[in-house]
């Protein structure tokens, strides 16, 4: 995905017009829309407006690795562990319950 199209995603997501975002930045609303159509490079005050406005890492915009997608085995392992989490919490509850307070 470029760059634009990252740009225009988190914009439709946020609700905002072209025209809002553009005022906010500020910069005119025709080269923002270059900007988002991949026909014109933000510059970096742009690009740190940009990642401001829309809450977005300026890594994911340049796709610097940060954001790799995780593996099938990567899920679930993650899923185990949550499960074992769970498991364990469950287990640390019911101990409490069983164990007589002293006084």
């Amino acid at each position: 995905m470029k760059i634009g199209e990252k740009i225009r995603n988190a914009r439709e997501d946020a609700d905002l017009s072209q025209t809002e975002v553009a005022a906010l930045i500020p910069m005119n609303q025709s080269n923002y829309s270059k900007i988002e159509r991949d026909l014109q490079e933000p510059s970096l005050t742009q690009l740190r407006r940009i990642c401001q406005i829309l809450n977005l890492d300026p890594r994911y915009l340049l796709s610097l690795g940060a954001y790799e997608e995780f593996s099938a085995k990567d899920k679930l392992l993650l899923s185990e562990i949550k499960s074992l989490i769970a498991r364990y919490a469950e287990d640390t509850s019911d101990t409490k319950e069983k164990t007589p307070e002293r006084h």
